[in-house]
């Protein structure tokens, strides 16, 4: 790297040009960055045709040149390592090389703090949705699959919730569009700040919305459904006409599912987390219900303050 790239503040880093994390650069900041399908490695690619430990990138310094260059590893992995399509054991990376590992694409590029945010701003663009600002269907199962991951690997329990406005289409009949896409992105803000950091929550379309609550079991899921539900309810939502100043309301119906106590299979908790939402749908709607029923007692029991 030369004076002028160290004022431009240029980095190395892989971009993905495919899969879950599309758009999104890691920093190369260590000498070694491992690439694979296991938690601990650098840069986790969850895809079955990926080796746990699968490839690695070193940096290596050239003292005479001054420069340091990026070297591609393939550590002995079961499909093995490709460079611009090119299967290889060991290779010094060039700025714009596609590195192919399973069905992931990577880019090796060479960015500066402009080009860091544009690719930060692509990638928000493509997991978010426009309207609400919260992730899209397919981010949140991207995200619920590494978080199931991770609760499995240290013992943890999450909730995942499904969310559905009731007759929603009131609003829109009555009210018009405009005020339907407003009743639309104050829910999602409502949603966002009702729930914890490190919680996600994401618009699967229309007005249903999903979200997982990290270390939470299905009691202190119900706590939390119930907090956003009633929010809803008393929320005073916005009517979009020129020189109105009028409002109104609109309820929420949630249905919540327990990792790993009703499955441990995270596509399966979003099904049973619906169906306990249409539950609440058939009983009267503006309620929470949960897939399994739960005890007084072990609710009381769930929510005592836990010690340190």
């Amino acid at each position: 790297m030369n004076d002028r790239d160290q004022r431009r503040d240029i980095r190395p880093s892989l971009v993905f040009l495919s899969g879950e994390l599309i758009a999104v650069p890691i920093p190369l900041e260590r000498e070694e960055v491992t690439l694979g399908r296991a938690l601990e490695t650098d840069v986790r690619i969850n895809d079955t045709q990926v080796s746990r430990q699968h490839a690695k990138i070193v940096a290596v310094h050239d003292a005479e040149r001054n420069v340091t260059d990026y070297v591609l590893n393939d550590l002995d992995s079961r499909n093995g390592t490709f460079l611009n399509g090119r299967r290889i054991r060991r290779e010094t990376l060039d700025n714009g090389d596609k590195i192919t590992i399973g069905d992931t694409i990577l880019r090796f590029d060479q960015l500066d703090e402009i080009d860091r945010e544009y690719q930060r701003l692509v990638h928000r663009l493509i997991s978010h949705d426009d309207l609400t600002g919260l992730l899209s269907s397919r981010s949140f199962f991207s995200e619920l699959r590494r978080e199931a991951s991770r609760a499995t690997a240290e013992g943890r329990p999450f909730c995942v919730l499904m969310m559905d406005g009731d007759n929603f289409k009131g609003v829109n009949d009555t009210y018009g569009h405009l005020t339907g896409s407003k009743t639309l992105e104050e829910i999602g803000f409502s949603i966002m700040t009702s729930l914890r950091s490190g919680d996600a929550a994401a618009r699967f379309g229309g007005d249903e919305f999903a979200a997982f609550l990290l270390d939470a079991d299905l009691a202190q899921g119900l706590v939390a459904a119930e907090r956003i539900r009633s929010t809803i309810e008393d929320y005073t939502f916005s009517v979009v006409r020129q020189g109105s100043k009028d409002t109104h309301h609109i309820t929420m119906s949630i249905g919540v599912s327990s990792f790993p106590t009703d499955s441990s299979d995270p596509i399966e908790l979003v099904e049973m987390a619906d169906s306990a939402l249409y539950r609440s749908k058939r009983e009267g709607r503006n309620r929470v219900s949960a897939y399994r029923d739960i005890s007084d007692k072990e609710l009381r029991v769930s929510l005592q303050p836990r010690r340190a």
